[in-house]
């Protein structure tokens, strides 16, 4: 006859069994799991990052791209290039001058109903919801001396004149790190490397 007590142990013993034979994750294991996510999440978000910084280069060639056309297009009916002064300042920061030049003279001419100054450049407009060379306006009238801005959120630089590195005219963007060597133009100067430009 079997008593109570060894029953007793008899079924501590296969519970012990069952228990230890029902294996979890051990700490190793969870925190290689979560390093492998970790690991994973950097390489997807710094992909992101390049993806997203090639980008914003593309668009400020075909923004310079626009502009050019549209500043070429100026200088051939009006004799000169936009600008108030005929040489502008080296550090280029007269994209209000430029904007109202190929933009806000000619809306406002043909406003009043003259319409002899041309728009040359309408993704200039800020109204418009499909141009991004603009801050964005909700008003009706667009604003004068609005700054023309690359992909980064910085104007665009715009020189004539004497202080030029062009011929013609220096158009650029800052790039990625807001910074430009103005004294030195060359792309191998360590601010200058990431600068978008016509020169």
């Amino acid at each position: 006859m079997v008593d109570l007590a060894s029953l007793m142990r008899y079924t501590h013993r296969m519970n012990l069994c069952i228990q230890t034979n029902r294996r979890g994750f051990t700490l190793i294991e969870m925190m290689t799991v979560i390093v492998i996510i970790i690991i994973l999440a950097g390489i997807t978000v710094a992909g992101m990052s390049f993806v997203n910084d090639k980008q914003a280069t593309a668009l400020a060639k075909v923004q310079i791209g626009l502009l050019s056309a549209a500043i070429e297009q100026y200088k051939a009916d009006n004799g000169n290039y936009p600008g108030e002064l005929e040489n502008s300042p080296l550090d280029g920061d007269i994209s209000e001058e430029l904007y109202n030049a190929l933009f806000h003279e000619g809306w406002d001419s043909k406003t009043n109903g003259d319409g002899s100054i041309p728009i040359y450049l309408k993704e200039l407009d800020p109204r418009s919801g499909k141009q991004t060379l603009v801050q964005k306006t909700s008003t009706n009238i667009p604003p004068l001396n609005l700054e023309i801005i690359d992909p980064w959120g910085r104007p665009y630089l715009y020189r004539k004149g004497t202080l030029a590195f062009n011929p013609d005219y220096d158009l650029w963007s800052r790039g990625k790190d807001g910074e430009t060597e103005l004294a030195n133009p060359e792309k191998t100067v360590g601010t200058n490397r990431d600068d978008i430009r016509n020169f």
